[in-house]
């Protein structure tokens, strides 16, 4: 199977601009925080550049697909944005790495979303479609989540981090709710059994679109998210 991997210098540019988005997080915007909280927060600021804008280019990128399909050959467009995705992962998945290696379950997510997004992109070159339908269900929340969890963090030392906290928590439970009860599943079952049935095996191995439905059917039974909605 030849797969033309196109736009390969853009990870690159990706890691690098997510990397300094991380640090001017940690040293400039986050710097007068207690050492407690600046690494969860510099995560959050991550998110925050990641989440939303990589929900408006799945989107445009899934409507101009010329052909779309649990089985579709990925458009440049879709690449990119798969890149933009594995670039942001592997710069937060670091940051677990090295300063919270404890953190087993979230570094097991990130590996595992990595999988994902890097054997979709560079192996088979096929489904970002579904991909990238899950890339925004994931995400569609997740601007609300990262302020909200800003705003834990400072809660009990500033009265607006506290009310903000209090005000974002019942939106942000019922889009949370719909997205990951209610949407995410329907669609992973739609998913999951277009790929168990084998009809996208020409194009994508068994074993990656299997191993595609464990990852995603794992993610929908145990949410990973920068901090439980509590």
């Amino acid at each position: 199977m030849e797969v033309l991997i196109s736009g390969y210098r853009l990870l690159p540019h990706v890691f690098a601009t997510f990397s300094v988005i991380y640090l001017i997080g940690y040293f400039v915007v986050f710097r007068n925080w207690s050492p407690k909280y600046r690494l969860d927060a510099s995560s959050c600021f991550i998110s925050l550049f990641h989440g939303t804008p990589a929900v408006f280019l799945a989107v445009a990128a899934i409507l101009n697909q010329p052909v779309r399909g649990f089985a579709s050959p990925n458009t440049d467009f879709q690449n990119l944005v798969l890149d933009f995705s594995i670039g942001y992962f592997t710069v937060d998945l670091l940051h677990y790495l090295i300063f919270i290696p404890g953190e087993y379950l979230f570094i097991a997510h990130h590996l595992a979303t990595l999988f994902v997004f890097v054997t979709c992109r560079y192996l088979v070159a096929h489904g970002a479609f579904s991909i990238l339908v899950l890339l925004v269900l994931a995400e569609v929340t997740s601007a609300c989540q990262n302020v909200w969890t800003l705003a834990r963090l400072r809660k009990a030392e500033l009265s607006v981090a506290a009310k903000i906290h209090k005000n974002l928590a019942p939106p942000f439970y019922v889009l949370y709710t719909i997205m990951r009860g209610f949407i995410g599943p329907a669609f992973f079952y739609k998913m999951s059994s277009f790929y168990l049935s084998g009809k996208a095996s020409s194009v994508i191995p068994i074993w990656v679109s299997a191993s595609w439905v464990i990852v995603v059917g794992g993610a929908i039974l145990y949410p990973f998210d920068h901090d439980d909605p509590s």
